[in-house]
């Protein structure tokens, strides 16, 4: 079984999938970690050299393969959702969990990260609010296709983790 966990970038993909890869037993795999792996280049370095289209081509590939293994719990790229058809790839292949993050939170638990995210890097305090809000506006009908959602307000990370839980016994996982 494959768990996909679905998200903006700063909604606690990764924390919450490594909590949930480990109380389960299984895999945890960072979908642009493994792509970086994989390729020998980091994600900014595999823009500059191919394009965002080249990026996404190889996303796609490394996914397909990722999607192939069993008791993972894969933390997928903010824009994976939106690019060919890999929300329907992701929800025939497993089960999908939508974090949703309200804006203002997300740009709270982005602030501090800037220089760790090539995408919002450029971006001034003041311009955070708007780009989010944009992006948002673009990806959501997306990652609204998941099986599952989960809006994460102030809950901490074993709130989310139990509320995952409870998906799962549903699901019979």
């Amino acid at each position: 079984m494959i768990i996909s966990l679905i998200g903006y970038m700063g909604s606690g993909k990764s924390t919450t999938g490594r909590d949930l890869a480990k109380t389960l037993g299984y895999e945890f795999i960072d979908l642009d970690q493994y792509i970086e792996n994989k390729y020998e280049l980091s994600v900014s370095e595999i823009f500059e050299k191919f394009g965002e289209l080249g990026f996404r081509k190889r996303e796609k590939e490394t996914l397909a393969e990722i999607l192939h293994k069993t008791n993972v719990v894969l933390s997928l790229g903010g824009g994976t959702p939106v690019y060919y058809d890999n929300i329907d790839v992701i929800n025939t292949n497993s089960v999908s969990i939508f974090l949703r993050v309200q804006l203002p939170q997300l740009v709270k638990r982005l602030e501090n990260k800037k220089h760790t995210r090539p995408l919002i890097a450029h971006l001034k305090d003041e311009e955070m609010m708007e780009f989010i809000a944009k992006h948002l506006f673009e990806r959501n009908h997306f990652y609204q296709k998941a099986k599952h959602t989960i809006s994460i307000t102030n809950q901490s990370s074993s709130e989310v983790l139990n509320q995952i839980m409870d998906i799962l016994k549903k699901e019979k996982i």
